[in-house]
């Protein structure tokens, strides 16, 4: 068993997950920059990891993907991004330890968080990076309030699901989150998760992997359900068109979960955008080369932005 799990997270990562560091108070941890909790009035407290960047240094947001955190969906970028950009990533809604709420999980409602975090950093323009689910968010952030966004990096998303899936997705998640919100012993279930990552300690370093866990174990069940079955029902091919800040398209050629012909609609539909290519599948995140890719894209971004 323990085989079976090490082969599965080395599937999921692909290569070497950053040692561990020395913090300063001498703990040891992984190699993603501390947080902090910032209160957004009228919204809830959310977590944010920053990093200043250089002075002067145009604001990077990063939105994360789903079932994943601010600090495990960027991980691999921090350092090389921290090098030119202001970076800003926040733990949204039902994840980690992003704001909690007993109204349903909307992504409209992460971009409105999004743009209240913006406004308590004292930033005027952000450029907002979305992968996977964070896509959807950044492009509502563009849409709900769009004199906060100087321009767009897309990462392995689109505009939206095909019919098809989003159908049976649509039932089975709707299903999914009527049970949540009175089942509260599903709450268990990403601590299996935890489980199966500490089997494999002895060949990834043991501060990664227990902050991993840790990040999975956060995770709010009951709005994560009701974030899948949101990013389900989200479709901007009616307005993407409209979208007038310079955009990125990063897409993984290899992807089986978010077809990259839909990826690039994205190249079609907004004017100006541009291609930058990744040859690999949705977890391309977690893995050491996407770094070079990604920093190219916001560098691209950055060069035609107005910040």
């Amino acid at each position: 068993m323990q085989r079976t799990a090490s082969d599965l997270l080395r599937r999921l990562v692909g290569d070497a997950v950053p040692a561990a560091v020395v913090r300063s108070d001498g703990r040891v941890g992984p190699a993603v920059p501390l947080g902090r909790r910032i209160r957004l009035p009228g919204r809830g407290t959310t977590f944010v990891r920053e990093i200043a960047g250089p002075p002067g240094a145009p604001t990077l947001v990063l939105l994360h993907g789903f079932m994943a955190s601010g600090g495990l969906n960027w991980f691999r970028t921090f350092d090389a991004l921290s090098r030119e950009f202001h970076v800003v990533a926040p733990d949204l809604r039902g994840h980690a330890r992003g704001i909690r709420s007993l109204r349903h999980m909307r992504l409209a409602d992460c971009a409105d968080d999004v743009a209240a975090l913006v406004d308590e950093l004292g930033v005027s323009k952000v450029i907002a990076a979305g992968y996977s689910m964070g896509g959807p968010v950044a492009q509502l952030l563009w849409r709900r309030h769009p004199d906060k966004v100087a321009g767009l990096v897309l990462c392995a998303t689109a505009p939206a699901f095909s019919a098809e899936s989003r159908h049976v997705a649509d039932t089975a998640l709707a299903t999914l989150a009527a049970l949540t919100r009175v089942a509260g012993p599903f709450a268990a279930v990403p601590a299996a998760g935890a489980q199966l990552l500490r089997r494999v300690r002895a060949d990834r370093p043991a501060g990664f992997l227990e902050w991993a866990a840790a990040e999975m174990r956060r995770h709010d069940l009951r709005m994560l359900t009701e974030a899948a079955r949101s990013i389900t029902r989200f479709d901007s091919r009616t307005w993407i068109s409209s979208i007038d800040v310079p955009t990125a398209v990063l897409r993984t050629n290899r992807d089986r979960l978010v077809n990259p012909a839909h990826q690039t609609s994205f190249v079609t539909e907004i004017p100006g955008a541009r291609l930058v290519e990744h040859d690999d599948g949705h977890i391309a995140c977690a893995r050491a080369t996407f770094t070079a890719p990604m920093l190219n894209a916001c560098r691209d971004v950055a060069g035609r932005a107005n910040t």
